[in-house]
């Protein structure tokens, strides 16, 4: 049975559980409290509706593109391919509909397929053939760049998405972009996969202990390829969703999305052993990394002293999320 903490405890149904620490989740959320109130102190003006609501959307998309990477960390994987397969999806979403609404659908269904396609391939490699994950997706990362690159040569410079997508990228909810509605509906179905069901259970050990997965009668290679497969998908999701909110995406859309989204994933507690993530914690580790990026531009600094503070406050969340509470304290609970 898996224990009932609710931070995200990963079982196999074999009569064993991996439990995880509080504070592992909570962390990211007290670090974001405290960006907030030195926000409050520091760059006021950040905190106006006027300057939140337009960045909002770009969480909601290193929230999703995170999810992807916080599976495959949780396979003991990782995943450098997902600025190649962000722009795989846009640029076959501008090709195939040539910005007609008439092609809409057949154009996010292809770019949903290649982007399926490029994750099996990382996972059949890592996982049947037993590669270097690292290798294996920043290589095949390369040559989905260069596959896309030739592909966009013969799309013009100034092509749009449809006009139906571009006019419900740009619509609100409540106040919200939908984009922001779209990464929390996938952060609630994710987060009950992998907690209420079998499936869930069983991917979590298998990341915790891949050998005990194995003898426990887990079909580890499946597991793994479906981690890389669901989070390629997750990938192109936040490729088509960026590119109807920005409409003109070009072949750098997906530039961003290399090192931020392990960032992002590290700051949310996720385990680099495997077994262990929270797909809610990833939620406030991107509006994290997106106010902290927000804040310090408003304050002007050079590009080189915000690199040096995200490297801070990268290493700072994993202290946190590493911290662990007394051990009496625990067992009371």
């Amino acid at each position: 049975m898996a224990a009932k903490d609710g931070a995200g405890i990963a079982s196999g149904g074999t009569g064993w559980s991996i439990p995880v620490p509080p504070m592992r989740f909570a962390a990211i959320w007290l670090a974001l409290l405290a960006l907030l109130a030195l926000s409050a102190a520091i760059v006021p003006r950040s905190l106006l509706p006027g300057s939140i609501l337009p960045i909002i959307p770009f969480a909601a998309f290193l929230a999703i593109a995170t999810m992807g990477e916080t599976l495959v960390l949780m396979s003991r994987g990782i995943d450098l391919s997902i600025p190649a397969v962000i722009t795989l999806s846009s640029t076959v979403l501008l090709g195939v509909s040539g910005g007609q609404d008439a092609a809409l659908l057949p154009a996010l269904l292809l770019a949903l397929g290649f982007a399926l396609a490029v994750g099996l391939v990382n996972g059949i490699l890592v996982a049947l053939f037993r590669l270097n994950a690292l290798i294996v997706t920043l290589a095949v990362g390369a040559i989905t760049a260069g596959a896309t690159l030739w592909y966009r040569q013969g799309i013009a410079q100034e092509a749009r998405v449809p006009p139906l997508l571009a006019e419900w990228g740009g619509s609100r909810l409540l106040g919200l972009n939908v984009s922001v509605w779209m990464a929390a509906a996938l952060i609630v179905i994710a987060t009950i996969v992998l907690r209420k069901t079998a499936l869930g259970r069983r991917f979590g050990a298998m990341g915790a202990n891949p050998r005990a997965a194995w003898i426990a009668g887990l079909n580890v290679p499946a597991l793994q390829v479906s981690a890389y497969a669901a989070a390629a998908l997750l990938y192109g999701i936040a490729g088509l969703l960026l590119s109807a909110f920005i409409r003109n995406p070009t072949l750098d859309v997906g530039n961003a999305y290399l090192l931020a989204p392990i960032a992002a994933a590290v700051l949310a507690g996720t385990a680099i052993s495997g077994g262990i993530g929270s797909m809610v914690a990833v939620a406030g580790a991107a509006l994290f990394l997106t106010h902290l990026g927000q804040m310090l531009k408003m304050l002007g600094l050079s590009t080189a002293v915000q690199y040096v503070i995200h490297g801070l406050a990268i290493a700072l969340g994993m202290a946190l999320a590493e911290f662990r509470l007394p051990y009496r304290w625990n067992r009371k609970r």
